[in-house]
């Protein structure tokens, strides 16, 4: 049976805001100065790994001060976002339960660990997904991480579902197809198919 594995920011659900408000009071707190970030100045950051975001965040600083000052905003982003959730995409609550009846979900993100976790208890859909991994868990590239996912769980057929040239070039990588969701943050290099919103999913499988 062919499984689905999702990305989370851009895909199913947008957290922009809450991450935004949660890196602005964090470093407040840290360095008395405000950064000014908001959901649209930020949303080129989602997708990348934590190494990547902690570099753009602070270009100022050395790279091992550059890692710990991420580490900083994405633990409080994860106790933040766990009582200001994100919000999501018109359609996913109801499509992703049909879609558990037939198909086995996962989810594979660039994002930190504990951050799925607050994503699945902050929507109530943790009891749809069969199994998860991220960037946190295995500091590996993407389409690695695909792999291993697909490795724990035997898994010999998936499709992905994302928003990113990023996730894209992980398909490649982990020699799966995928399937862009061009409502998302993010855009892609070529014409590959899409969907336009998440409840189209149903009718494509």
């Amino acid at each position: 049976m062919k499984a689905l594995i999702f990305d989370v920011d851009g895909t199913l659900w947008d957290s922009r805001q809450a991450v935004a408000e949660s890196w602005e009071e964090l470093l407040f707190r840290e360095t008395g100065q405000h950064r000014g970030f908001t959901a649209e100045n930020i949303s080129y950051l989602f997708g990348k790994p934590m190494n990547e975001i902690s570099a753009c965040l602070f270009p100022e600083l050395p790279p091992d001060r550059q890692l710990e000052m991420g580490q900083k905003c994405f633990l409080y982003e994860n106790e933040y976002l766990a009582s200001h959730p994100g919000e999501l995409f018109p359609g996913v609550a109801d499509t992703l339960k049909k879609l558990s009846l037939s198909y086995p979900l996962y989810i594979v993100s660039n994002c930190q660990s504990g951050y799925i976790e607050v994503f699945l208890q902050g929507t109530g859909l943790g009891a749809l997904f069969k199994g998860h991994l991220c960037y946190g868990d295995t500091h590996t590239s993407k389409g690695q991480t695909i792999r291993r996912l697909m490795e724990l769980h035997s898994l010999d057929d998936a499709l992905y579902i994302g928003d990113t040239q990023g996730d894209l070039n992980a398909c490649r990588e982990a020699k799966i197809p995928f399937l862009f969701a061009a409502y998302g943050f993010g855009q892609v290099d070529e014409d590959i198919p899409s969907i336009s919103c998440f409840s189209e999913l149903c009718s494509l499988l």
